[in-house]
């Protein structure tokens, strides 16, 4: 059993997860405060409009970079050692993120009046998106080194890098909630980006990769590879937030947008503890599956990742959910109380979901595009419809009992694709 145990603590998995361990900490900690004072500051009603500009920004973050990050992930992991093809790989994206996010940048700025009323309701936040749209070509070329970092496995670089952005995003925020409430907060997400960029460019300087020119002719064949991945990323960025702009707005129109603030809440609780997930899963898990070329040895990976992850999960989520009083009262403010019966159906939700994603991720490292596209849509639109329905009966309550359902449904389809796929069911 000891053996077992130092084996495992051994693995690249756990040391991987130790490195973002820290860099996951410092992001719990920033947004711990982030949340605190705004919640504090500006209410419910206020958290449930951060909630909706958050929304949309993350579908404009994953547009103007083209989609492609997941990919320079893959082709870097897999092309380090021959420079030649590398630097292909290298050129052709970065030249894919610019177009990409020149385009979007302009489309941001040119209908920034309408998607003020369509996402805030008020045409008042324009210049929201006028800032966003100056902002997003600095944070597309930001998320696109961070890639090729990742691809290298560069872990300690990446970690850094993340650190000291949690931190000036830390900084940025609270000091702009602090002057100007409500404003500040809504600002304050479309602006920072741009430090973030020199912060990268800074620990960059030296690698022989970023020195060399990034900027030579298409090449289809790269081109075409790279695009699998805009199609399943730009699915990722037009499903899921906007199926949560969805569920916002209904319950918003259907009760009030204090009990979208209760709503959002959850979700910002949920978003903290995943972003550890996530993180680790992209630095570590993304890059390795893309390496692994037999079956059997990929079956083998996903198995080992499943024995750690999920008792770590589940006691996470058990504490959690024991501590639920101590969460509201350190994260939120007495307002968010009414917030404590949504916590069972929305963690088990999240344990079938992070389940789902230890397979959904293979999708993604061995570009399945169409199998991932039809999950993503099919599941997304799940989600809405449940919403809706649930709400509809159950009120404020019946946004996270179909939250869990919908993740429960997903999980299970992941295990029967692929154990058709790997033969993982004997």
């Amino acid at each position: 059993m000891i053996a077992k145990t130092k084996k495992i603590l051994s693995s690249d998995l756990v040391k991987v997860f130790s490195y973002t361990g820290f860099s996951t900490l410092i992001k719990l900690i920033t947004s711990y405060v982030t949340v605190k004072v705004v919640a504090s500051i500006i209410g419910p009603s206020g958290v449930a409009l951060v909630g909706q500009l958050q929304n949309f920004t993350s579908i404009f973050t994953t547009v103007g970079a083209g989609g492609i990050n997941n990919g320079v992930v893959k082709y870097v992991s897999e092309y380090k050692e021959d420079k030649t093809t590398l630097q292909k790989y290298l050129k052709n994206g970065f030249k894919l993120t610019a177009y990409f996010s020149g385009i979007s940048s302009l489309f941001l700025i040119a209908l920034s009046t309408y998607l003020s009323r369509w996402v805030l309701f008020e045409e008042k936040y324009h210049y929201l998106f006028i800032l966003f749209g100056l902002n997003l070509m600095l944070l597309s070329f930001n998320n696109f080194f961070l890639s090729v970092l990742n691809g290298f496995k560069e872990f300690k670089k990446f970690v850094s890098i993340n650190i000291f952005t949690n931190i000036i995003s830390l900084i940025f925020t609270v000091i702009l909630v602090w002057i100007y409430g409500l404003k500040g907060a809504l600002i304050s997400l479309v602006t920072y980006q741009g430090f973030i960029l020199l912060i990268t460019l800074f620990y960059l300087k030296k690698k022989s990769w970023f020195s060399k020119q990034l900027w030579g002719n298409w090449d289809k064949q790269i081109v075409r590879k790279y695009f699998s991945y805009t199609l399943m990323a730009l699915v990722t960025a037009m499903t899921l937030p906007v199926s949560q702009l969805l569920i916002r707005g209904y319950i918003i129109k259907e009760y009030s947008i204090t009990d979208a603030g209760f709503w959002e809440g959850i979700n910002k609780i949920s978003a903290m503890y995943l972003m550890f997930i996530t993180t680790s899963f992209s630095v570590y898990y993304l890059p390795k599956l893309a390496e692994i070329t037999d079956n059997n040895i990929l079956r083998k990976e996903i198995f080992k990742t499943y024995k750690i992850i999920t008792p770590l999960i589940f006691i996470t989520l058990v504490m959690i959910y024991l501590l639920k009083d101590v969460v509201i009262n350190i994260l939120f403010t007495k307002e968010f109380y009414p917030m404590k019966e949504l916590f069972l159906w929305q963690l088990i939700g999240d344990f079938f979901k992070i389940m789902s994603w230890l397979l959904a991720f293979v999708m993604v490292a061995k570009s399945m595009t169409k199998m991932y596209i039809i999950t993503e849509i099919l599941f997304a639109t799940s989600l809405v419809l449940l919403s809706y329905y649930f709400i509809d009966h159950f009120g404020i309550l019946g946004s996270t009992q179909s939250y869990c359902i919908n993740y429960f449904l997903y999980f299970v389809v992941m295990v029967v694709v692929f154990s058709k796929k790997l033969k993982l069911a004997r």
